[in-house]
């Protein structure tokens, strides 16, 4: 989690807006150390026989840090990059034996103001990608072109010397950003308040708990006016409150930064983003400025399969089924603000006399956002020898867009007795607009009245 910041790189021919432009990037590693030890060897060597004098395969540099060409031409940083990592020598187009595409052809732009939320299963190549944005490792082909200070919180405990203090991490960090040391000063007390940690400033970082370190990472990454602002999901481990306080900071860059936020959870991407990057096998699935459709393409990814029913067995649940109302047919598929209706057989196996039901709602992380029992509603299962359809009625459902399941529970009326337990069942998704960041959205009876 380091505030780790890269010095600024520009382009002559970019529009001032952009900040981060990324053309073709891949990147590839290889499954076994031995073989990748071997390669970096001779990639390596390819690429000290191409320098000459100082400069990249025979270029020279100036004074103002361009390259000059054999042929006479200036090239910019960005642009020497691009032709290097491009060239044959770097068999940056082949995958040799062992090796795969952990990035592939990656393209995107990214202006001020901008929030490009980075979503993915575990392993499609995010944090892969936000590492080589941030300098920290070389992409094999492509061209990567960052416009100002970039500030990045990437990994847990990245940029920090682990020996030095919290107060002597932040100069150590602000000096390689190149601020002075009345620059680190007039920010220093803003970092320590923020992170929350006043009486552990002087404290060995590597003392720090793992939500500690990165809230001083995260106080310092953000503080230190960047341009640029890569923030992955290390803010998990963070509280909720500190969180919170997150992400108004990242609100309150984006008026004048670019930020790329890297998240498992879909609220918080549809809370920041301005746009979603789908990635998959490190290669692009999606990216568009329509947040809720990119994030029902991730949600469509996950399969999960219901777990076997449990509790007394005194009460047996059987067709559970979640359709519109005025609809016979099962549905998967349900429209945001419609009447929908949830049905299932009940069959009395014992001679317990009545049963209450709890339905709950899941979310695709399997978090419960809603709850419905029918004892508030006075309603009761009665023992009858025959079966008997059990139907909930939910009217205008006030689910935002996404993928849920649902968790239905039969128990014995003011006792933690669980006849019958039904859990991640019935898997549907909602459709339709999306609305805020949370979950549930009901529609609400709204008033006001004029005060005299």
């Amino acid at each position: 989690m380091n505030p780790s910041l890269q010095s600024p790189v520009s382009s002559l021919q970019s529009n001032s807006d952009v900040l981060v432009r990324v053309e073709g990037v891949s990147k590839k590693f290889c499954l076994s150390l031995k073989k990748s030890l071997w390669y970096g060897l001779q990639d390596m060597g390819r690429e000290l026989t191409g320098r000459r004098r100082g400069g990249v395969d025979g270029r020279r540099q100036t004074v103002d840090g361009r390259l000059e060409t054999r042929d006479g031409r200036l090239e910019t940083a960005a642009e020497s990059l691009q032709s290097t990592v491009r060239s044959p020598q770097s068999n940056s187009l082949g995958l040799r034996p062992k090796e795969f595409w952990a990035v592939n052809n990656v393209s995107f732009e990214l202006k001020r103001g901008e929030c490009l939320g980075l979503i993915g299963r575990n392993g499609a190549g995010k944090t892969t990608l936000l590492k080589m944005l941030n300098g920290l490792i070389k992409p094999d082909a492509g061209r990567i072109e960052m416009r100002g200070r970039v500030g990045a919180l990437i990994a847990l405990g990245a940029g920090f010397n682990p020996i030095l203090t919290g107060r002597e991490n932040i100069y150590v960090n602000g000096s390689v950003l190149g601020l002075t040391k009345k620059e680190i000063d007039a920010k220093l007390d803003e970092i320590v308040d923020f992170a929350e940690i006043d009486d552990f400033i002087d404290t060995p970082v590597q003392n720090y708990s793992s939500g500690m370190a990165v809230r001083l990472g995260f106080a310092v990454a953000s503080s230190l006016d960047p341009d640029i602002l890569l923030v992955d999901e290390v803010l998990a481990v963070g509280d909720l409150g500190f969180r919170y306080k997150c992400f108004q900071r990242i609100s309150a860059l984006m008026d004048r930064a670019a930020v790329i936020f890297v998240s498992h959870d879909m609220a918080s991407v549809s809370r920041l983003s301005s746009r979603v990057m789908l990635l998959g096998s490190g290669k692009v699935q999606m990216l568009s400025e329509d947040c809720p459709a990119v994030i029902q393409r991730y949600n469509s990814l996950f399969q999960r399969e219901s777990l076997a029913e449990t509790g007394t067995g005194d009460v047996e649940v059987t067709d559970i089924q979640i359709r519109p109302v005025g609809r016979e047919d099962r549905a998967d598929h349900l429209q945001h603000g419609e009447d929908v209706a949830v049905e299932f057989n009940v069959r009395f196996l014992s001679d317990e006399p009545e049963a209450t039901v709890v339905i709950n709602l899941l979310n695709q992380a399997g978090t419960q956002v809603a709850q419905c029992m029918s004892v508030r509603q006075g309603f009761k299962v009665l023992n009858r020898p025959e079966t008997q359809r059990v139907r909930m009625i939910l009217p205008n459902l006030p689910l935002n867009p996404g993928s849920y399941s649902l968790w239905v529970i039969l128990a014995r009326p003011g006792s933690l007795k669980t006849f019958s337990v039904h859990y991640d069942v019935c898997p549907f998704v909602v459709k339709g607009p999306h609305i805020g960041y949370v979950s549930v959205q009901p529609v609400l009876d709204w008033q006001i009245e004029v005060l005299k």
